[in-house]
């Protein structure tokens, strides 16, 4: 796009220069119409001076007459009498097969002569004629015409069109030169302050102009520079609060999220990617619908939208391996004239809430019911031993022989609730030390070795490399102790469990993958709760506490390792656990 200035300069050269052009124009027309009027007078008045001497003269002496005139005057004469015959002749014979009477010049010509511009095919271009007739003898007329070439017409034209193409050149150069320096002096205050104006748009408010004269011009520059002053102080100010706001928002310890009236997404902090474990930096400017599938917080929200009031209520998020628990908030965003503007949702997370009034319910019902049943066992027997049992050698043994499995029993569920207790303390800490992670899952496998016999499933370990890491060895061989031993009691006669252990750069992994029941995916989220059993039936058989999975989620986050689980219903169960090869002592 071309600058104001180059725009300004160029219309008033196009101006001038369509004046000077329409004024060269006339000027050329008016002089070459005054020199052809000029020309034409000189003809008439020498054409009839000819005609009054060819009167006088005898009609032998006109040839020789002609000539001598046309070398006097530069011009050709022909002297025509009225039958048409050529009675003199500056070009002897040249024209003697044309009709002359025919020639406008020669129709034309009266007591004022008569005129044409055409083209001699004798001279070979175009003529200037000028016939006058006169008398001559008893009442006989005839026509004396003066013939002037036009190249002489032309010649005067050109000088006359250089005179004026050069005199108006010469004032187009000086005119247009004044111009630009007049325009540019007006101008340039301008383009300064456009350029300002430019640099304020882009959000640079430090940008200033230059401040001249007192005119319109130097009070708009002035102005400008007010105005940038102004609009840096606001933008400070705006800016400083905008952080402020945004800290507050993305560092509060709640999900925020607005939505405008039209359901779109339009602001989402930072806490609401670990609620829903996704990008919520995408859901901008998205219907709610579209990226929420949590189908009872979009009702929610609809309910909002539908009846314009506060609501309170509780949702329930799950991802694959835990349920979050989330106290929600949301109110209408009520605008002038109170048209709704949109909806705001607080979600606010209760789940170690809910987990702790949860497991007190479950720790009284499990601990009870687990309990309940070895301690019937133990007196359920005692007193049948007491009622007369005891005299019965082989029944003796029998009850005495449950007696002992029932007190084991019971004596391993209250060693994994202390453990367990023990590991859940604040200041419980692991003995770090450099970990052989190839035998310490060795010595496991060859504990358990015998129980996976009992139930003919085929249990192997694979490791392709002696692999180190630091940790706790104790708690570590205590980890894969409750996977395999888990492991053996879902998996069903004949099955395989498959232990691997492979190192990357900085990471340990260690896989039990087993041939078992498997569990659904909707279970998945509660196996590492405490006393949750996928079949209750199978691992009460088994002698399961319902404690081991728990044991192993608290000792793996001691390790900060991390718990990945894949399961298929009637396929099997995969459990990944990935160490970290080093300890950093400030975690």
């Amino acid at each position: 796009m071309m600058k104001f200035r180059t725009r300004l300069v160029f219309g008033l050269m196009i101006a001038i220069l369509f004046v000077l052009a329409a004024l060269g124009i006339l000027l050329g027309q008016i002089l070459k119409g005054i020199y052809m009027d000029q020309l034409e007078e000189r003809l008439g008045k020498e054409a009839s001076l000819a005609a009054l001497a060819f009167q006088d003269k005898d009609e032998n002496e006109w040839q020789t007459f002609a000539e001598e005139l046309g070398d006097a005057l530069d011009v050709r004469v022909t002297v025509i009498k009225e039958n048409g015959e050529i009675a003199g002749e500056t070009l002897a014979d040249a024209e003697a097969a044309e009709n002359y009477l025919q020639h406008p010049e020669i129709e034309q010509a009266d007591e004022n002569g008569g005129t044409t511009i055409r083209y001699s095919e004798a001279r070979g271009e175009d003529l200037f004629y000028y016939a006058y007739p006169f008398s001559y003898g008893e009442n006989e007329n005839a026509y004396v015409r003066l013939a002037l070439p036009v190249d002489h017409l032309g010649e005067v034209n050109q000088q006359i069109w250089m005179f004026l193409g050069v005199s108006f050149s010469l004032a187009f150069i000086i005119i247009v030169s004044l111009s630009y320096r007049i325009a540019n002096q007006l101008t340039r205050p301008i383009g300064q302050v456009t350029e300002v104006a430019k640099e304020l748009a882009k959000g640079n408010f430090k940008a200033r102009t230059y401040e001249g004269t007192k005119d319109e011009v130097g009070q708009l520059t002035r102005s400008i520079n007010i105005l940038a002053y102004n609009l840096d102080q606001i933008t400070r100010q705006y800016k400083i609060q905008q952080e402020r706001l945004e800290a507050l928002i993305d560092h509060m310890g709640s999900g925020l999220i607005f939505i405008n009236d039209r359901g779109d997404i339009s602001l989402v902090n930072r806490y609401c990617k670990d609620i829903f474990n996704e990008n919520t930096d995408e859901w901008l400017q998205k219907l709610y619908y579209q990226v929420i599938e949590d189908k009872h917080l979009i009702q929610l929200i609809q309910q909002i939208f539908l009846t314009e009031e506060k609501v309170k209520d509780q949702v329930q998020l799950t991802t694959r391996l835990q349920v979050q628990h989330y106290d929600v908030y949301g109110a209408p965003i009520v605008g002038d004239r109170d048209k709704l503007r949109g909806i705001v949702l607080v979600l606010h997370d209760i789940t170690e809430l809910k987990k702790l009034e949860q497991v007190r319910k479950d720790f009284v019902a499990n601990v009870s019911h687990e309990l309940k049943t070895p301690v019937t066992s133990l007196k359920g027997f005692t007193e049948t031993l007491l009622d007369g049992a005891m005299e019965d050698k082989n029944a003796r043994k029998q009850f005495l022989d449950i007696i002992w499995k029932e007190s084991d029993r019971l004596q391993d569920l209250i060693s994994d609730l202390l453990e367990l207790s023990k590991i859940e303390q604040e200041y419980f800490e692991l003995n770090w030390q450099q970990v052989h992670v190839n035998q310490s899952i060795k010595d496991v496998v060859d504990l358990l070795q015998p129980k996976a016999e009992e139930k003919n499933i085929t249990l192997t370990f694979t490791a392709p490399e002696t692999i180190h890491m630091d940790g706790d060895a104790a708690r570590f061989k205590q980890i894969v102790i409750n996977l395999i031993s888990n492991a053996i009691v879902y998996t069903p006669e004949e099955g395989v469990i498959d232990v691997s252990v492979k190192a990357e750069p900085d990471t340990v992994i260690v896989k039990v993958q087993d041939t078992g029941i498997g569990m659904n995916e909707q279970e998945l989220p509660r196996i590492f709760e405490r006393f949750y059993r996928v079949n209750k039936d199978r691992s009460r058989h088994s002698g399961g506490t319902g404690l081991g999975l728990a044991i192993v989620k608290h000792l793996a986050e001691a390790h900060h390792a991390e718990i990945e689980v894949d399961s298929t219903k009637h396929k099997g169960t995969t459990f990944t656990i990935r160490f970290p090869k080093h300890h950093n002592e400030e975690e």
